[in-house]
């Protein structure tokens, strides 16, 4: 386990550090005493540092000079909140998270076992300034994607040109389709595709319907509710004269009412319950994933290089840039990346991207019926134990998936 230092003075916090279990927190209140605690006395000791706000001048000194005379700290500022401007700051000087002022001995707990389970790949002591390591592709992986890219480009050639030209004969618009994605490291980059659908498909997808998504949790619950009961779900008002009390109690049944111990949480136009917020983020991120079935925006080439998986072809020279691998984890559109980054899903992006992966495989096998949660749980398994052999397996599935006899 990382070590942990608390560099402050508030009595609360000093107090709440002393009951974390297991864990012996050394406390100061001098930065230069606490760079001291921080130098290692072996190989690959590492640190977590809890930085009491105070004076933001002295702050920015306090940081910038752990930063010079410590790589392997990974400090977590305890405050209240933050300004834009403020934000940003600090993140320059060299804070790496942040925790709630008012934060709970279980709340620290966490935060020092989600920074302890992760210190192999949080850490670097090469890399340099805020030593936090992302993640680095294997150099047999390296060499297997760029050997492999190359042949895949001069063999499929004849493939890439006749492609080119059916879609440019079809449809007006660029032959290959480019998108951010969101791959290892949350880094994000252009993702090419052969154009399979109109140039207008972006902009379309807002109007599908939900039912069409076959990642939503529950599409014909959802369907089903009218917009009166939407707003049961949510209470919200806009802040200033009466308005939050008019919300609270008019029309309202006796069952649906807040009790007295619920907390409301308060946002600059918004009231709302914070149970009802705590449902609606895991709902967010259960359907991060969005996967139209029958989507009416392919075109007819589209649909054709689709199923044969022709489309993805160009991918390959992703792969010769090193945006990507042969074998990982899919990079993710930017809609669907943002709703995994909470703690559970962080090490789904702690893994090389990949052409294709272990989801991939399972998915077909088992008809595409594969739900969010088990899409990101195999991302996950494959970040935490890929290896040559098991990206061999995963090829050789893949190819005898190639065709996909489901219209996804």
């Amino acid at each position: 386990m990382i070590g942990v230092v608390y560099l402050g003075n508030n009595p609360k916090t000093q107090e709440r550090l002393k009951y974390i279990p297991g864990q012996l927190v050394r406390m100061t209140n001098a930065y230069k005493e606490a760079a001291q605690i921080c130098t290692p006395h072996v190989s690959n000791e590492h640190f977590l540092v809890f930085f009491e706000r105070t004076v933001r001048s002295e702050d920015i000194t306090a940081i910038t000079y752990l930063r010079k005379k410590c790589r392997n700290v990974y400090i977590v500022l305890i405050t209240n909140t933050m300004t834009e401007e403020e934000r940003n700051t600090f993140m320059k000087c060299g804070i790496n998270d942040t925790i709630h002022l008012e934060a709970s001995v279980t709340e620290l707990n966490k935060k020092i076992l989600f920074i302890s389970d992760r210190e192999n790949i949080l850490f670097d002591d090469e890399a340099p300034r805020y030593g936090i390591l992302k993640f680095k592709i294997p150099l047999w992986k390296r060499l297997f994607d760029i050997i492999f890219s190359i042949l895949g480009i001069i063999v499929l050639s004849p493939i890439f040109i006749i492609t080119a030209i059916a879609i440019r004969m079809e449809s007006k618009g660029p032959i290959l389709f480019k998108s951010k994605r969101v791959g290892t490291n949350y880094t994000i980059f252009d993702f090419l595709k052969f154009r399979s659908m109109f140039t207008d498909a972006e902009e379309r997808l807002k109007e599908l319907s939900k039912d069409h998504n076959q990642y939503s949790s529950n599409p014909d619950k959802e369907g089903e509710e009218g917009e009166e009961d939407a707003q049961k779900k949510t209470i919200t008002a806009p802040l200033g004269d009466q308005a939050e009390l008019e919300m609270l109690t008019m029309g309202m049944e006796s069952e649906m009412m807040i009790s007295d111990e619920e907390i409301m949480l308060v946002g600059d136009d918004f009231v709302v319950a914070e149970s009802e917020y705590a449902k609606k983020k895991v709902e967010e991120i259960n359907n991060a994933f969005v996967k139209i079935e029958n989507d009416p925006r392919v075109t007819k080439v589209g649909k054709f290089i689709r199923k044969y998986s022709i489309d993805e072809l160009p991918q390959l020279f992703n792969i010769l840039k090193g945006d990507m691998s042969i074998v990982g984890n899919r990079p993710l559109p930017l809609y669907e990346a943002e709703k995994l980054t909470a703690d559970s899903s962080i090490d789904r992006f702690m893994a090389p991207a990949g052409l294709t992966g272990l989801w991939q495989v399972e998915e077909r096998g088992k008809g595409g019926t594969m739900s969010a949660e088990e899409r990101k749980q195999l991302d996950i398994i494959y970040g935490q134990t890929y290896n040559f052999m098991l990206d061999m397996k995963i090829i050789f599935r893949t190819i005898r998936h190639f065709i996909q006899k489901e219209n996804v």
